[in-house]
C-alpha cells in the first residue's frame, strides 16, 4: 500500500499514514483529531545517462530514413 504524508495545519507536524489508493485523504489527524492536509511528495525515479532515450525510442532506420529525404521533418511535413 502507497505511504502517505500529511502535515497538521495547527502544529505543522508531519507524519505519514499508509492507505489504499482508492481511499479518501485524511481531513483529520486520526489520534488529535487536528485538521490535516496531505503533502504532495516528489516521485522517486531518476533517469541518468545521456540520449537513453534516443537509442531506446526510435529505431536506426526512421534516422537514415530522414537524412535520404534530403530535409528536415518540418520540410516533408510542409510538402
Amino acid at each position: 500500500m502507497p505511504t502517505y504524508v500529511y502535515k497538521g495545519l495547527k502544529s505543522g507536524e508531519y507524519f505519514e499514514v499508509e492507505q489504499s489508493i482508492h481511499d479518501d485523504p485524511l481531513t483529520h489527524h486520526p489520534e488529535t483529531g487536528e485538521p490535516v492536509k496531505r503533502v504532495i511528495q516528489p516521485v522517486g525515479v531518476i533517469f541518468k545517462g545521456s540520449g537513453w532515450y534516443v537509442k531506446d525510442a526510435r529505431s536506426s532506420g526512421s534516422q537514415t530514413e530522414k537524412k535520404s529525404e534530403g530535409g528536415s521533418a518540418t520540410k516533408s511535413a510542409a510538402d
